[in-house]
C-alpha cells in the first residue's frame, strides 16, 4: 500500500480539522490533507458511513499519516468548542479549519416553500449555516492564539457552500438559504480574521458524485439533466473539491481571502 504521507508536502507539519469527514468531499479532503503531509482531525457524527469503506482517520494512520476521529455535532456550541480543544490537546494546535459538514433533506424530496416545513428549514440552517459559523468562531478563536513568525500567515479556514448558494433551485429552499448564508458568513469572517493574518474562502461545488446526491442520480432522467446542467458535461468528483480545498489551505493562497470560488464544471456560469 502506498504511503499517504508526502516527502515536503505543501501541508507539512500542519493540523487541520476536516467536519463531515467521514464520506463525500469531506473525506476527500481529510485524504488529500494526510498525503499532503497534515495532521489530520475527522470530525463527524458517525466515524464511518459505509460499513464497506474503511473509517478515514483508520485509512490516514494505515498509510502512514497522523489522524483520529473526533465525534462532533457540528450544529452544538459545547461539541464545537471541544473538537477545537481536543485537537490542541492531540497535536498542539489548528492551523486549518474546514468547515464542510452538511445535510440536504430536500434532495430526496422536492417541495416547494409553501409546502416545506420549518422542522426541514430548522434542521438545515442548525447544521449547514450555524455549524460553519461556531466552526470558524472557535477555530479562529485558537489561531489567534498561536504564535507564528512576524507576516505569516496564522491560519486557513475553508468553508464548503454550494453553488445553490449561487443560483436558484425550486424546490430547495432551505438548503439554498443556508449555503447562501454561508457564502456571505465567509466574506464577513474573512474581514474579522484579516488583521490576525488568518484567511477565510469558501467553496462552491457543483453537483458531485456523493451519497448526499445518489437517490437524484438513481433516477436515469434526472442522471442525464443534472450531466447535462454543467458546460464540462457529468458530475464532479470529491476530489475535484479537495485539491481546491487543498489551494485554500496552503501557501499559494498566501495573498488571497473572502473569495468564493464555484468548482462546477461552469454550473454558475450559464
Amino acid at each position: 500500500m502506498n504511503t499517504i504521507r508526502a516527502s515536503f508536502g505543501r501541508l507539512e507539519n500542519r493540523v487541520a480539522i476536516v467536519t463531515g469527514a467521514s464520506s463525500g468531499i469531506g473525506r476527500a479532503i481529510a485524504l488529500t490533507y494526510a498525503r499532503e503531509g497534515a495532521s489530520v482531525v475527522c470530525a463527524d457524527i458517525r466515524e464511518s458511513v459505509d460499513r464497506n469503506e474503511q473509517p478515514t482517520n483508520q485509512a490516514i494512520r494505515d498509510m502512514g499519516g497522523k489522524s483520529i476521529f473526533w465525534r462532533t455535532d457540528v450544529g452544538d456550541s459545547t461539541s464545537m468548542k471541544t473538537l477545537v480543544e481536543a485537537t490542541v490537546q492531540e497535536f498542539g494546535k489548528v492551523d486549518i479549519m474546514v468547515n464542510n459538514a452538511g445535510i440536504a433533506p430536500e434532495a430526496s424530496n422536492h417541495l416547494p416553500i409553501y409546502e416545506t416545513s420549518e422542522a426541514t428549514y430548522d434542521s438545515t440552517m442548525r447544521i449547514n449555516s450555524k455549524g460553519v459559523w461556531l466552526g470558524c468562531k472557535y477555530a479562529g478563536q485558537q489561531m489567534i492564539k498561536q504564535n507564528v513568525e512576524a507576516g505569516d500567515s496564522r491560519g486557513w479556514i475553508v468553508n464548503i457552500a454550494s453553488v445553490l448558494g449561487l443560483t436558484g433551485k425550486a424546490g430547495t429552499s432551505a438548503y439554498t438559504a443556508s449555503k447562501g448564508s454561508v457564502i456571505s458568513l465567509t466574506r464577513a469572517v474573512a474581514m474579522d480574521y484579516a488583521p490576525h493574518n488568518i484567511h477565510c474562502n469558501v467553496i462552491c461545488p457543483g453537483f458531485t458524485r456523493t451519497a448526499m446526491i445518489q437517490q437524484m442520480c438513481e433516477e436515469d432522467g434526472t442522471r442525464k439533466v443534472l450531466d447535462a446542467a454543467h458546460p464540462l458535461k457529468g458530475l464532479g468528483q470529491p476530489d475535484d473539491i479537495a485539491k481546491a480545498a487543498l489551494f485554500f489551505a496552503s501557501g499559494d493562497s498566501n495573498w488571497i481571502t473572502a473569495v468564493t470560488l464555484p468548482v462546477d464544471g461552469g454550473y454558475v456560469a450559464q
